[in-house]
């Protein structure tokens, strides 16, 4: 099904709907990457082989992996996605026990229902009935075009207004309670959200998975916030509002901002604060930070980011904040928290001040930890000599735990400021704590650290023989039926550059298992023989164009019928440059060993450069 998936899914027209391609030379086409941020297109796409590469930051794959990187999803969830886009049925192993397989329920009923469901409700927020929902949001500095961007609507004050809807659109009663759209009443299913304004809550595909709903009403005897319950699709722990939004932007700027309600993420979008995203009715756990370290490709090998929490500034802000900092250890990327002045979250911060004060609090975060090391600090009467003890008791503890040793040798320093202790006392009580077991460790599985290959470019302009072995290998990925004997004419030593000795031998290896024939078939063979870093240099050669070569002047090769000539030419220069470092090597040990050898070595030396001389005599006259 997967191998399906790969063939049905076109990747210029997958990539084509966030990049703009153009053609970059025999079948590839370019444009500029979406991953980070450049003038000159270096993103490269090979439509033939169904693979992508960007020459800038050195990230490459197939169709799949694209959908991962650039929607943040898992590779079941990316399959998922593009086997429903083009028709093909999803296909499990036995033993899955992923929620929604064990529900019983359709998945794809229940998004459609939920699909239905949303065009409902925000239809309804334009009706009489719905004008308390429209004043709520109008005080809140949301006009209709805000409530239009995020899909805001209104269920009707009726007990069964949504499953009329739905009923009549063909959906069971099964089907619409499976979605958590309606609940047992005294006289059978009733629409569980009633006289209360909606919000669509996304996965990161941007399908809707479920609601969050405000009552309007004070009479109303529910809660205040209202959630879809746990589904086949929804579930709270894993999902963070507004992530379908600024999933982009949280790649871009490798910064995530955590508020806490579905109004300051509308804020801090409209704001100009488009990393935000929000839980769903339930604190930050370990499920959202899986998510978030996604989002931000958060891992030991990246490029560290940044998660900034927003609390409010009053004491429950602040225990907040140090939920979030018991978490810490789970992050590769720096974290912050930023409280706004008088306890204002961020929608109150817009109303009040206006957009420029959102992106002050956001530009104006502090360092976790120290947040955390002066929130321990301010409970206790520092001017006694038994607090400043207590307080290096509690703080100490606290700068232990930071991965970055010049980082805990700072807040070290600055501790023994805040006390008026000496910083040789703070500093062996730090090493104390940290040597020291600790009953709950943040720790977490992490993964392998991501493997960067340096791209083979950069290779290649080091010298004439490197660019030489690089275009051979380009060209063998590329188009192995025009040198089918290139694994009898070609051996190892041709290779001077290691990594390229790695590619020539996966060449090798897939070659012995079929015949190399040119497409996607042959890239993923020699792909599956590399190991996983080799793997990331035989995909950029893989999509690289092939050179221009002057001869064939304007025109692309397939239409002169030179790509043979062009390619047998590159293997002939390859095993001529290999010959002649053997000859080389050869005379020099003759010219050491002359006078001073045994005839006899000196004579099987001379006798194994006749046949290297008669190749290069043969390869000179070869057409």
């Amino acid at each position: 099904m997967i191998e399906q998936v790969r063939d049905r899914a076109r990747i210029d027209e997958i990539v084509g709907e966030q990049v703009t391609l153009r053609s970059g030379g025999v079948g590839s086409l370019k444009g500029l990457c979406p991953f980070h941020d450049e003038r000159t297109p270096s993103f490269t796409v090979r439509p033939q082989v169904g693979l992508w590469y960007c020459f800038g930051c050195q990230e490459g794959g197939d169709t799949i992996s694209f959908v991962q990187r650039a929607d943040a999803l898992s590779f079941t969830e990316a399959v998922e996605y593009l086997a429903g886009r083009y028709g093909i049925a999803v296909v499990y192993e036995a033993g899955d026990r992923r929620p929604e397989r064990d529900s019983g329920h359709d998945r794809q009923r229940i998004l459609e229902a939920n699909r239905v469901a949303e065009a409902f409700y925000v239809e309804n927020l334009g009706t009489a009935q719905a004008s308390g929902g429209r004043s709520f949001l109008q005080a809140r500095g949301f006009d209709a075009e805000a409530a239009e961007r995020f899909r805001v609507g209104f269920a009707p004050q009726s007990w069964d207004a949504l499953l009329r809807h739905l009923r009549g659109r063909g959906f069971t009663g099964a089907e619409i309670a499976g979605a958590g759209l309606s609940t047992p009443g005294q006289r059978g299913p009733m629409d569980r959200f009633r006289g209360r304004l909606m919000w669509p809550i996304r996965d990161l595909t941007g399908a809707t998975i479920g609601f969050g709903a405000r009552k309007l009403d004070e009479e109303d005897q529910g809660p205040k916030y209202l959630n879809t319950p746990e589904t086949a699709v929804y579930h709270k722990s894993q999902v963070l509002y507004g992530a379908d939004l600024a999933k982009r932007e949280i790649g871009r700027q490798r910064q995530v901002v955590i508020v806490e309600g579905y109004t300051d993420v509308m804020a801090a979008h409209l704001a100009g604060v488009g990393t935000a995203i929000a839980t769903c009715g339930t604190a930050f756990g370990s499920d959202h930070i899986r998510v978030v370290r996604r989002l931000l490709g958060d891992s030991a090998g990246s490029t560290r980011g940044e998660v900034v929490f927003t609390f409010d500034g009053d004491a429950a802000g602040r225990k907040a904040a140090m939920r979030a900092f018991a978490e810490d250890g789970r992050f590769y990327a720096n974290t912050f928290v930023a409280i706004a002045p008088d306890g204002m979250d961020p929608c109150e911060l817009r109303q009040r001040r206006g957009d420029e004060a959102v992106r002050a609090l956001v530009a104006s975060r502090t360092e976790l930890f120290r947040f955390a090391i002066r929130s321990a600090l301010s409970e206790l009467d520092l001017t006694t000599t038994a607090g400043r003890v207590e307080g290096l008791r509690v703080a100490a503890p606290v700068i232990s735990t930071i991965r970055d040793f010049s980082t805990r040798a700072d807040y070290a320093r600055q501790l023994s400021g805040w006390l008026g202790m000496d910083q040789a006392v703070v500093e062996r009580e730090v090493k104390r704590a940290a040597r020291a077991p600790r009953p709950t460790e943040r720790t977490m599985a992490e993964p392998p650290p991501r493997v960067t290959v340096t791209s083979t470019r950069d290779l290649a302009r080091r010298s004439g023989q490197a660019r030489l072995e690089r275009d051979v290998l380009i060209a063998v990925l590329q188009q192995p039926g025009k040198v089918e004997d290139y694994c009898q004419v070609v051996g190892e030593e041709a290779f001077t550059i290691e990594v390229f000795q790695e590619v020539h031998q996966a060449i090798r290896a897939a070659s012995a298992l079929a015949a190399p024939q040119p497409g996607r078939e042959w890239v993923a063979a020699v792909t599956q023989a590399a190991s996983p870093e080799i793997a990331a240099v035989v995909t950029e050669l893989a999509v690289e164009p092939l050179p221009v070569v002057e001869r064939v002047g304007v025109l692309p090769f397939e239409e002169v019928d030179r790509v043979g000539e062009y390619v047998r030419g590159l293997v002939v220069s390859l095993r001529r440059s290999a010959l002649e470092r053997q000859r080389h090597d050869l005379r020099a040990r003759l010219a050491w060993l002359e006078g001073e050898a045994n005839p006899g070595d000196v004579a099987a030396l001379q006798a194994s450069l006749v046949p290297i001389e008669a190749e290069l005599a043969r390869l000179r006259e070869a057409p």
